[in-house]
């Protein structure tokens, strides 16, 4: 049986033998948390560092503005309109993602032990996220991952506290193949520059598997791992640009995107081959018309500037208030955040109505989690993969265009993928259904 259909049998059971023994035994049923009770959050995300400018900083301001909002209430349209998280006070306590796993595991610890967080949503780093699982499961705390790519996490280990809110990086790579196939983009060669961990080596083997599949005759050939958060790359500029490749394949993020895009512009890489940025849309608003025209760009989603079209309420309510605050638009930093809060606030609703109101135990949260669905300014995010562990959703991939008259970045030729078109089925590991040819994709 599909387990997001047994996830919600197993809650809808919960709430009626709830009410059920209730009722029998003669007892006025609770409706709420107790008056005053507050839910705290323990936020991780980068606040310095290479990643905090466009990835970190912005992740936290979405995230400061809809706890905000939600501890408001009436704000957002429903089912996200009751305040805080059924009736309690949210409080977040944010950490600085920077410093490296060990850091990381040690501050995890802090707001478990310390702290006494009831929840943690946090990192993007995929090298936090392959630590964190192990020690969450150990100290048996509910935790979301809102963001990181690496599919490693749940097709290398199985976790029962642990969940990842948003799709793994093997969409977004399939979706580039898919985009340029559809497009009559030439990638009979092909060169990449990725961060050397988890997450670059991931995208690239990705990328390369999928283009094979869509277009036999691709060569994969220079490709280049220098050090995260290296800033420096004029030797692989070099070493692109004599590769002379259809296509130049980056999973950069963060300073590194926004360095790697500043130095090798002016050198007329991005003229001289067709360059893809899998998970680029987040260094635009530092970037503005830095950024050249007619790039291959993904959001991680329907996020950002390929989110806005859509037109949906809860989107714009939140792009706009976004924008008010902060004078930008929003990328997919603030959007995967948005996206972990409004799927933690309908799980701990969702065990709610199932223990007759009280604040939930890590092992409800975990219940309600899994194989949870729920709307996002993304779109329809599932919890379908890794026994209800891991989101699949829709994804998105445009092009890059400077609008002189507007004054601002746009991205067209927008083609919009269904979740179950770029993201692999449960039980299977992603780069095995890639090396199958997609079998089961539900494709338009």
């Amino acid at each position: 049986m599909d387990t997001t259909i047994m996830s919600k049998a197993r809650r809808k059971l919960a709430g009626w033998l709830t009410v059920a023994s209730v009722v029998a035994m003669g007892l006025p049923m609770q409706s709420s948390a107790q008056e005053g009770e507050t839910f705290k959050i323990g936020v991780i995300t980068f606040l310095s560092g290479g990643a905090a400018e466009s990835f970190g900083v912005p992740a936290w301001n979405g995230g400061k503005m809809l706890v905000e909002l939600l501890n408001q209430g009436g704000v957002l349209p429903a089912p996200y309109d009751k305040p805080g998280f059924g009736g309690m006070k949210i409080e977040p306590t944010v950490v600085d993602e920077a410093g490296g796993a060990t850091k990381q595991v040690q501050e995890y610890r802090n707001l478990v032990q310390r702290e006494k967080v009831d929840a943690i949503v946090g990192y993007v780093s995929s090298g936090d996220c392959l630590a964190i699982p192990p020690v969450a499961d150990e100290l048996r705390a509910f935790t979301i991952l809102y963001d990181c790519g690496t599919p490693r996490v749940f097709e290398e280990g199985s976790y029962e506290y642990v969940f990842r809110t948003a799709a793994h990086a093997a969409m977004d790579n399939i979706s580039l193949a898919k985009y340029m196939t559809s497009r009559g983009v030439k990638m009979d060669t092909i060169a990449g520059i990725n961060q050397d961990y988890a997450w670059g080596q991931d995208s690239w083997a990705d990328f390369v598997a999928s283009a094979a599949q869509l277009n036999p005759e691709s060569n994969p050939g220079t490709a280049l791992f220098p050090k995260i958060f290296a800033g420096q790359y004029g030797t692989e500029i070099s070493a692109l640009m004599r590769a002379k490749a259809d296509i130049v394949h980056s999973s950069f993020w963060g300073g590194d995107l926004q360095a790697f895009v500043l130095q090798a512009a002016p050198r007329g890489l991005f003229k001289r081959s067709q360059v893809a940025l899998a998970a680029g849309d987040h260094v635009i608003p530092q970037l503005n018309q830095k950024m050249p025209d007619g790039v291959i760009i993904g959001a991680r989603g329907v996020n950002g500037l390929a989110a806005r079209p859509r037109g949906d309420e809860l989107t714009n309510v939140l792009w706009e208030e976004y924008e008010k605050r902060y004078g930008v638009f929003p990328v997919q930093a603030p959007f995967r955040m948005w996206q972990a809060l409004l799927g933690l606030k309908v799980a701990v609703e969702t065990a709610m109505e199932a223990n007759g109101g009280k604040k939930p135990t890590d092992e409800e949260l975990a219940a309600a989690m899994t194989g949870l669905e729920w709307t996002a300014p993304s779109g329809d995010i599932k919890m379908a993969l890794a026994g209800g562990h891991q989101a699949i959703q829709p994804n998105a991939i445009g092009r890059t265009l400077w609008n002189k008259e507007k004054d601002q970045m746009e991205l067209v030729d927008i083609v919009y993928y269904g979740a179950e078109c770029v993201n692999p089925p449960d039980g299977t590991k992603a780069i095995d259904w890639i090396n199958a040819g997609f079998p089961g994709a539900k494709c338009e």
